[in-house]
């Protein structure tokens, strides 16, 4: 059996063109060989590539032979051979140059109508889908899938991959304002005024380390977070919604107008309630702060707890006692003291935590005078430490038994799921790669749109009619 596909092109005038597309062989009936193989489809959807793009290229320039403004014939000045690729294969055409008409005064004395029209030389579709599977998987892998579906004549690089992701990150970033030190619009006055908003909003904002490439340290941290919107007014069934953003903070020079951004696009109005849980860490305060006037920061109870583990655990190594003729308690005593630091924080008493680890301090300055390389030493360290932590962080530590007990949030649990998804699935889990900050943060962009729904949205904008055509009828 023979199968022939053809093309029929119908022109304005109603004159008919066919063209042998391909052609499919059968013998007998298999498992293999039932229907059409993935090679017979790349043939045929390369063949049908090639025939509507020579009309599509023929009719674009008969358009073009003529200036727009005089009518006046435009003689061919020579022409170029030039390659654009496509999601169904490379294809060369010929790229011809015509001279501007003297009418009208012009910067240059010709131009090439295809390179007017398509500088890329690569279509959107193809841009698409190249750079949404690079956000999901290695550029190597990438590579692989594509040229197992789609046809192309030459092997794809994943140099290539890359390079294309870069470039439309950084028409993102071109995109993104400018940054300021504070987003807080308008007076109190006109935000009583404003529309009944929506649901609150949380907003959780933590850190992750990427394996640095030319670095002494090694790594790099990459903040993340998740922006969750309790619900939208006007829905029948209100549902929560949310968005995830990522940045290199030592390399990103807008982290809060992309924080700002992207709560716009949730709907922020200055009348919004909205809450930035963190772990305190400098970076992340400076990013939350100034963005809205209803904003409640509140320091992440996990981070706390997580903190007073570890010491706990060390201070189960401490000696028993200290001192030698009046020997006073010291393990079980730092031990208790502990606890009631994590009870007074957990009711948001940061007074009577700070008075207890003052205490803590002092039985271990005298145990460490003791024993100056011992266990003592070590830990008194790690508690100044914490003390500073909290003395820096008491005005964002809340009453967390009482958030706890109305249900509301207390943790970033949410978040931690979000920077294990948004970076370390990318690039840190059984992934080789080390990553420069550049990018790291410049794939983060369009990984985070991906993720969010929102890439798609971004390629309309930016290429009018991009996937915006209706599915064929059958014949």
């Amino acid at each position: 059996m023979t199968c022939k596909v053809q093309v029929v092109t119908v022109t304005e005038s109603g004159e008919e063109v066919v063209r042998n597309v391909a052609c499919v062989e059968r013998q007998e009936l298999t498992p293999a060989s039932l229907g059409l193989a993935i090679a017979d489809s790349k043939a045929i959807l390369q063949g049908l590539q090639a025939v509507v793009v020579e009309w599509q290229m023929r009719m674009y320039l008969d358009t073009q032979r003529h200036c727009p403004h005089c009518g006046k014939l435009r003689q061919s000045k020579g022409g170029h051979h030039t390659v654009f690729r496509t999601v169904f294969g490379d294809l060369p055409v010929e790229s011809p140059r015509f001279p501007h008409c003297p009418c009208q005064e012009q910067a240059t004395a010709s131009f090439s109508p295809l390179a007017t029209l398509l500088p890329e030389r690569t279509t959107p579709e193809l841009l698409y889908l190249e750079t949404k599977w690079a956000s999901w998987a290695s550029y190597g892998i990438t590579v692989k899938l594509l040229q197992d579906v789609l046809p192309f004549d030459a092997p794809l690089e994943a140099v290539t991959i890359r390079n294309h992701v870069c470039t439309l990150a950084e028409r993102l970033e071109e995109e993104l304002g400018e940054e300021r030190g504070a987003y807080i619009e308008g007076c109190p006055r006109d935000w009583g005024e404003l529309p009944p908003p929506d649901g609150p909003l949380t907003v959780g904002i933590d850190g992750g380390y990427v394996k640095a490439q030319g670095m002494e340290q090694g790594w790099f941290e990459v903040i993340a977070g998740k922006s969750i919107l309790a619900f939208r007014r006007g829905e029948d069934h209100p549902t929560p919604s949310s968005k995830c953003f990522a940045f290199v903070q030592t390399y990103d020079q807008k982290p809060q107008r992309r924080l700002f951004e992207l709560l716009q696009s949730q709907g922020l109005q200055m009348n919004q309630q909205i809450e930035f849980l963190s772990d305190g860490g400098d970076t992340v305060r400076e990013v939350q702060l100034y963005l809205s006037p209803e904003a409640e920061h509140l320091l992440d109870w996990f981070h706390l707890t997580m903190r007073l583990t570890t010491m706990t655990q060390s201070a189960k190594g401490l000696p028993e006692t200290m001192g030698d003729e009046q020997p006073l308690a010291l393990r079980d005593e730092v031990l208790r003291q502990l606890e009631r630091t994590k009870w007074f924080l957990w009711h948001g008493n940061v007074f009577c935590a700070l008075q207890v680890l003052t205490t803590i301090l002092f039985d271990l300055e005298m145990a460490a005078g003791e024993h100056e390389e011992g266990k003592s030493s070590k830990l008194l360290q790690v508690v100044q430490e914490f003390y500073t932590f909290i003395d820096r962080n008491q005005s964002f530590i809340p009453n967390y038994g009482e958030r706890y007990r109305n249900g509301e949030r207390i943790s970033t649990g949410f978040v931690e799921s979000t920077v294990n998804y948004v970076v370390s699935k990318r690039m840190v889990k059984k992934q080789q790669m080390r990553w420069s900050q550049r990018d790291a943060h410049l794939l983060l962009q369009i990984r985070t749109r991906v993720l969010n729904g929102d890439w798609e949205d971004v390629f309309r904008r930016w290429y009018p009619g991009f996937r915006a055509y209706t599915l064929p009828e059958a014949a």
